[in-house]
């Protein structure tokens, strides 16, 4: 059983007036179907973020209204050619190999792309993402990419029960992104810090996160 849209919508407008308009929500997707997602953006949501590249592609085949789409899960390298093709962000940028497939594949389209690095900032063994002493080497590959335009970090931290316990994890994040924004690279913004879902986003926000990824905020939990 899914979310009434009803109160999908209500869920949506209550964030956008909760939630200070200088923080991007990012819908996550994953599980929700097509009429779903439509009822966030009828909301007032611009921008929405998938896990899976076959999983986007069903989706976005049924989607007539033009958004700003998110990759936010894990990309394997064999699947960056269909992943450009669909998404205008791809916000898990976790390796130089991943970088350089990506440049590959947006060349030979001629399009550019807005991208994010993953921090792995909780050091798990079974996460993808940068470790942080990592990610200055890969923001300078990255700068260096004509295609790619690096827009900021995101991270998602240890999951647990207690969103306190992520804290730590964001104040990490948010040095490592202030450490970064100092060295003013090359065809490089960074704007954004993606930090914080459904169960975290307050605290996010309060240690500097300005984008959030938020699924279960907007859609209930998944069936």
């Amino acid at each position: 059983m899914f979310a009434p849209l009803k109160t999908i919508r209500e869920n949506v407008e209550r964030l956008l007036v909760d939630i200070p308009p200088s923080v991007t929500i990012v819908a996550a997707c994953k599980t929700r179907t097509v009429m779903e997602v439509k009822a966030a953006f009828e909301a007032g949501l611009r921008h929405f973020g998938h896990n899976y590249v076959q999983e986007a592609q069903a989706m976005l085949s049924q989607l007539s209204f033009k958004a700003e789409w998110h990759l936010i899960g894990h990309l394997q390298r064999n699947k960056a050619g269909d992943a450009v093709q669909l998404f205008n962000w791809i916000d898990s940028i976790d390796s130089i190999r991943l970088a350089q497939e990506l440049e590959k594949q947006c060349s030979q389209i001629g399009k550019n792309i807005l991208v994010m690095i993953e921090v792995n900032s909780g050091r798990e063994e079974n996460k993808s993402g940068a470790l942080p002493e990592n990610v200055g080497e890969l923001a300078a590959l990255i700068s260096q990419q004509p295609h790619l335009h690096l827009e900021g970090l995101l991270t998602m931290g240890p999951r647990s029960g207690d969103p306190q316990e992520s804290r730590p994890y964001f104040v990490e994040t948010r040095r490592l992104f202030e450490r970064l924004a100092s060295q003013n690279l090359a065809n490089t913004s960074l704007r954004y810090l993606s930090m914080g879902m459904s169960n975290s986003y307050p605290i996010a926000i309060q240690e500097g996160a300005n984008m959030i990824r938020l699924g279960t905020a907007i859609f209930g939990e998944s069936q």
